[in-house]
């Protein structure tokens, strides 16, 4: 089992930054990939980034390379979402997930076992 919390989403201006973090406990961190997804009102849950075991490895969506980064530390129990220079088409709610028997990183939502309850980030022109 995994519990995972989001926290950091809130209220920005277009050109922004806000950095989301994501807290887990329960089985062992370092030992499963993570991922950060979204969702706006009235779309589907999108794919953001995710993160090897490791740390080492990152993919993100072609949407937001080169503004967003992201990151864990592992001694933390914790994964980051930096996000830079944001765009009112960045709103929406977003959800960090695990993907407790990655073999490979994976982009779609359906193969994470565990999501927090999602943080809401806005961001205003």
């Amino acid at each position: 089992q995994v519990q995972l919390v989001e926290s950091g989403g809130g209220l920005v201006q277009a050109g922004g930054s806000l950095r989301l973090s994501c807290a887990a406990s329960g089985r062992t961190f370092s030992t499963y990939a993570m991922g950060w997804f979204r969702q706006a009102p009235g779309k589907e849950r999108e794919f953001v980034s995710v993160i090897s075991r490791s740390g080492v490895i990152t993919y993100y969506a072609d949407f937001v390379k080169g503004r967003f980064t992201i990151s864990r530390d592992n001694a933390k129990n914790t994964v980051y979402l930096q996000m830079n220079s944001l765009k009112p088409e960045d709103t929406a709610a977003y959800y960090c997930a695990a993907d407790v028997y990655a073999d490979r990183l994976q982009r779609d939502g359906n193969e994470y076992e565990y999501w927090g309850q999602g943080t809401q980030v806005t961001v205003s022109s």
